[in-house]
């Protein structure tokens, strides 16, 4: 894994001027540079655009908890004080973490705003900067549109009155997708040529995410997504896009499973097979597992590989490094005392352990289709394998995906990947239908299909497509927008609210408008139905 921020050091009074934590920053350090300062230095806009992505780490901190949290994937341990409200859809609105996940997104924006402002400015060479900018400014829109629904676009950096915030209201949510398109339309143009980088946005990201908001919006532009999609899978040689997926006259023996005509030949068994593909998809994640195989299933254990993080596979990640340092804070932290770090996970949330023994227990819903007999690849490589005991039914079965054991880890954030753009491309041509026999989204439906072992299909449903997403991306925080963006959030949470004693309503999919945003702006800002 790269470290892209290591000089993000010499702009620190540039962050500090856009976060709430100067007691944790160094302001006397005489490499500091003004924000006119650096402007004028020769790669100022470099090191502006890694404040962006660095910025950026703090988002998913605590996205699990307002996303998959609040899905039938995962429950919270009952004593993991006020995140079974999350998961039990009774969140308040003076929740910290639905105050910090907005504050993380608008601080990013605004990053990228700086350099939005002042792109006339960017010299010839670092155009590609400006595209980053609009790009990681349509991300996080598109981030709060999907958890608010109804928010303020913020184009611009904006002076801290209330004259220039009366400026930018809630905007209905077709708005929002209006403007998060534009965007990453613009970011594209910008990122024409550019070399591809898994850790930077780039014109593949771009194309593939304005495809997913077309998705995701009210009326869904499937024509569009569709030919965007198309144009990236039709050359994804060129992208250096693809599956990690071993074929399996490739695939290595475990075991001698001699051939009953002749004793001499091992033959490979399907479990064998499996077993490859597990390896695989746990390699996605820059996972790897320790040696071990026996009676058809690998023993070892995961542990994080740096070197495996930047696969073909993965279109645009979010980079960690697990590092020493005595200045770090966690995803639990306050609003004031949050710093950009490599030296935190993503989510303390998701890891094996999590607060109290975990957020991120399977629920017994989820185990129903994510077992090693219905998914005998991707339950090895998602699940914890030594925690799954379907005979007890209150057992904590834990995710397997980011293996780190404690709150400091470096399991790379994955923002997009490969299988979500072929299984989007299936969505776009469905166009909201009920099946599909168009070749084309048969063909990118049964690639993820093979990868995880299972049998190709003639003839693709809807939810044939739902439930193929739930198994390959959990853990990934994409189960409940994929609901809402099939139009089955409320019949199946509702289900999953009565069967479990919960509090969904249909309002609930959305989190509540941060109360603080409220207070700050009284009269301006609308509470959301339902809280």
């Amino acid at each position: 894994m790269r470290n892209i921020y290591k000089n993000i050091i010499v702009c620190l009074s540039f962050i500090a001027l856009f976060t709430s934590c100067e007691t944790e920053l160094d302001l006397s350090n005489p490499t500091a540079l003004s924000i006119e300062e650096l402007l004028q230095t020769d790669n100022g806009f470099v090191l502006l655009s890694n404040g962006v992505l660095d910025a950026y780490q703090k988002v998913p901190a605590n996205e699990f908890l307002l996303t998959e949290l609040r899905s039938d994937n995962v429950r919270a341990n009952s004593e993991n004080g006020n995140y079974p409200a999350f998961n039990a859809y009774n969140v308040d609105p003076n929740n910290g973490d639905v105050a910090t996940y907005y504050s993380n997104n608008m601080h990013t924006i605004k990053h990228a705003n700086t350099i939005i402002d002042n792109r006339f400015l960017v010299p010839e060479d670092q155009q590609y900067v400006v595209g980053e900018a609009y790009f990681m400014r349509a991300l996080c829109h598109f981030n709060l549109v999907r958890a608010y629904q109804n928010v303020p676009y913020i184009d611009k950096v904006l002076d801290i009155t209330l004259e220039e915030a009366l400026d930018y209201p809630q905007l209905p949510e077709s708005e929002v997708y209006e403007k998060v398109v534009a965007d990453f339309n613009t970011s594209i143009a910008y990122l024409e040529g550019v070399e591809q980088n898994r850790y930077r946005p780039s014109k593949g990201a771009a194309i593939c995410l304005t495809a997913k908001a077309y998705l995701s919006q009210p009326s869904p532009n499937y024509a569009e997504a569709e030919l965007l999609l198309a144009s990236v899978i039709e050359n994804s040689s060129s992208y250096n896009y693809n599956l990690i997926y071993t074929e399996r006259d490739n695939a290595s023996q475990f075991e001698f499973n001699p051939d009953i005509d002749d004793p001499t030949i091992d033959l490979l068994t399907d479990a064998e097979y499996w077993a490859n593909l597990v390896i695989d998809y746990g390699e996605v994640f820059g996972n790897e597992i320790s040696d071990g195989y026996s009676d058809g299933v690998l023993e070892g254990s995961w542990s994080n590989n740096s070197g495996l993080e930047k696969n073909n596979e993965v279109i645009f990640s979010i980079a960690y490094d697990l590092v020493s340092s005595d200045n770090y804070v966690t995803s639990d932290s306050g609003l004031d005392d949050q710093v950009e770090t490599d030296s935190e996970s993503h989510s303390f949330a998701m890891t094996l352990q999590g607060p109290s023994n975990g957020v991120n227990i399977a629920t017994l819903d989820f185990l129903d289709v994510m077992n090693p007999e219905l998914q005998p690849v991707r339950f090895y490589a998602s699940i914890d394998a030594l925690s799954y005991n379907p005979t007890v039914l209150t057992n904590d079965t834990f995710n397997a995906k980011f293996p780190t054991e404690g709150e400091i880890g470096d399991n790379d954030w994955i923002v997009l990947r490969y299988a979500d753009v072929l299984l989007l491309y299936a969505e776009a041509i469905l166009a909201g239908g009920d099946s599909t026999t168009d070749i084309r989204a048969i063909d990118a439906f049964n690639q993820v299909r093979a990868r995880a072992g299972l049998e190709e299909i003639a003839n693709l449903t809807k939810q044939e497509l739902l439930d193929e997403r739930r198994v390959e991306f959990v853990y990934e925080n994409q189960r409940l927008y994929d609901l809402v963006r099939f139009g089955q959030a409320d019949e199946v949470l509702t289900k999953y609210s009565n069967d479990n004693s919960l509090f969904y309503t249909p309002e609930k999919k959305y989190l509540p408008f941060p109360q603080r945003e409220i207070d700050n702006l009284p009269n301006f800002y609308k509470q959301n139905n339902g809280y």
